[in-house]
């Protein structure tokens, strides 16, 4: 049998490209053999001190420490597998049923995955800044500042060597072996040596289905 791979997604619970992307990643580990590990990333920290974001943006981001805050928490103390399954919950919240971010949504998005609730409290601490800030810089440090997230660290074509790209931006998820084959073709591309971008205008918002 052959090993699995292990890929690393770095995400911000907030985002809803992200979102989808992760939703697709576990679609892909059913149909090929890799394993997704959800890292913590947060927009907050990649825009800070910028005067050039638009003004719904910018008020976006007022909210953006807490989510990311606690998922870092809940990570240190609990590990990768219950830090998934939080940015589950989150994302249900969020996305789907589009609760508003704050302390409610975080006590009951804990509580969703047997979490003690009072750890919505680390939201407005800084207790798990430095962790946060050394997570996201592991995330992006090779892909570079001028991109969000999803972020994936993936196999590279050579055996021990990673590659990282920012993306796919998909909606909706695909399902089953179209999970797959997206995941095949974007690796592929993603393994090309001086390969940077492929894009297009988004004409579609996010489809949460």
């Amino acid at each position: 049998m052959s090993e699995r791979a292990s890929v690393d997604m770095f995400f911000d619970p907030i985002c809803p490209w992200a979102w989808i992307t992760s939703r697709w990643l576990l679609e892909v580990e059913k149909v090929r053999e890799v394993d997704i590990r959800f890292r913590v990333m947060s927009l907050a920290v990649l825009n800070e001190g910028r005067e050039d974001l638009p003004e719904q943006y910018r008020e976006g981001l007022k909210t953006a420490w807490g989510p990311v805050r606690i998922c870092i928490a809940v990570e240190q103390q609990y590990g990768a597998e219950t830090v998934a399954k939080l940015y589950t919950a989150l994302g249900n919240r969020i996305h789907l049923a589009k609760e508003d971010r704050g302390p409610e949504l975080y006590r009951a998005a804990l509580a969703d995955v047997g979490l003690d609730p009072a750890l919505a409290e680390i939201a407005d601490s800084t207790e798990y800044d430095e962790a946060l800030r050394a997570s996201h810089n592991a995330g992006m440090k090779p892909v570079g500042q001028d991109v969000g997230t999803p972020v994936v660290h993936a196999p590279g074509p050579v055996p021990g060597e990673t590659v990282a790209f920012f993306g796919p931006v998909i909606t909706p998820a695909p399902k089953g072996e179209a999970a797959g084959r997206l995941w095949d073709g974007v690796l592929l591309v993603a393994g090309t040596p001086g390969f940077y971008e492929l894009k297009r205008t988004r004409t579609e918002r996010p489809i949460f289905d």
